[in-house]
């Protein structure tokens, strides 16, 4: 059975924290996700993401926190645009943008952490294996 495998760049102060409280709670996920943390979501270059999919990632997860509750003050705004311009650029791709999704997650949410992973999980068995140059 196919199992796709998931990239997420996780904020340091509120995303990677909610992983972490998921992995001491207990609360169970699929296994399919390689954590990378960053400082901020908006230090992850639409680069970074393109680079994942074209290289085997069948989907890549940005998490950060909530609006307003940014350590660093206005970045999950500047990865909001950053999102909204690169869905545009994925489907010139080719690339289906439901593959790259954006989550605001707190350090107290350890279950809406797992859940997005499971849901997102989910959906990209559905896509089934990237396809980069053939349409996703």
């Amino acid at each position: 059975m196919y199992e796709p495998k998931i990239i997420g760049f996780l904020c340091n102060w509120c995303s990677y924290a909610a992983a972490d409280l998921a992995g001491t709670s207990r609360i169970q996920y699929p296994s399919n996700l390689r954590a990378i943390r960053v400082m901020c979501s908006s230090r992850v270059d639409p680069e970074h993401i393109l680079r994942a999919l074209t290289n085997g990632m069948d989907g890549v997860l940005i998490a950060g926190c909530h609006p307003g509750d940014c350590h660093y003050l206005t970045g999950n705004y500047k990865t909001k645009r950053k999102y909204l311009l690169l869905q545009k650029l994925l489907e010139q791709f080719g690339i289906d943008p439901n593959r790259v999704r954006l989550e605001w997650c707190s350090s107290a949410e350890g279950g809406k952490f797992a859940q997005v992973v499971t849901e997102m999980t989910e959906d990209l068995r559905k896509l089934g294996p990237i396809k980069i140059g053939e349409g996703d």
